[in-house]
């Protein structure tokens, strides 16, 4: 059975959520200016938690907001617009994984995952259903502040990215609109999959894609193991690497998947 979308009625006027919160964030952003504080949400039910992040954030001149229960951070995430979103998974009305789904059903604002879990499947779980990065509880200061800088970033390079159509990545050149990879100045010849793969990583650089999330995004839901995504990537290397058994554009994220490292 279809799970039936939340409507709201607000003046008598019946409201789909998913318009709704598209409409707050693009007037929340329209209203924003240069020079204001980055703004981060930080979705946590434990005040230990909440109060020791929110003074590193504090401290380090961020801006920053708070919802305890995972309703209210996606309400907060529409009204207020966060620049990120730090989020725990064991909340206490409805679990952290399912407040990143219905985020990312409608907006592509980084989330960083801080969770006492600590199994490999907890990561792939919550990478695969679309989080930026995953701490994992207790973590240094240097270590989270380090991670939101990097997933501002990456955001922000994305979004740069994509109007430029063209990535770069110290000498690693992709020219989207004309299809063209060069390493060094010198064109580098890639299979229509392989180009695939390079440019998934490239417009996730600094992201960790899953195994099967790759799988998924090459062949569709169907794609069995991982050898065949495991061969492209080893035939990319040879191609665009100095040294493929060190290699300095695509890494492997043992058990989890691959990362285009920024350069």
């Amino acid at each position: 059975m279809m799970k039936k979308r939340a409507i709201y009625w607000i003046r008598n006027v019946e409201i789909d959520e998913k318009r709704w919160y598209k409409e707050v964030i693009k007037n929340v952003r329209i209203n924003r200016l240069m020079g204001i504080k980055e703004k981060i949400l930080v979705v946590e039910d434990d005040k230990a938690y909440a109060s020791f992040m929110s003074a590193i954030l504090t401290h380090n001149e961020y801006e920053v907001i708070s919802a305890g229960a995972g309703e209210m951070a996606v309400h907060m995430t529409a009204s207020h617009s966060p620049d990120l979103i730090l989020l725990d998974l064991g909340l206490p009305d409805i679990d952290g994984m399912d407040v990143l789904k219905r985020i990312r059903e409608w907006s592509d604002i980084p989330v960083i995952i801080v969770s006492a879990r600590q199994s490999e499947q907890d990561k792939v779980s919550a990478l695969d259903s679309g989080a930026n990065d995953y701490v994992t509880k207790p973590f240094g200061s240097d270590e989270l502040l380090a991670r939101i800088r990097a997933a501002i970033r990456i955001q922000r390079r994305s979004v740069s990215t994509r109007k430029a159509n063209v990535f770069t990545n110290s000498g690693l050149v992709i020219d989207y609109e004309r299809r063209i990879v060069t390493v060094d100045d010198a064109a580098v010849q890639l299979t229509p999959t392989e180009y695939k793969i390079v440019v998934m990583l490239s417009q996730n650089a600094g992201k960790v894609l899953t195994h099967e999330y790759m799988r998924n995004y090459l062949w569709g839901p169907y794609a069995g193991e991982s050898q065949t995504l495991r061969v492209n990537i080893a035939n990319i290397r040879r191609k665009i690497e100095k040294a493929p058994s060190g290699p300095k554009y695509i890494v492997t994220e043992t058990g989890v998947g691959y990362r285009m490292v920024e350069l």
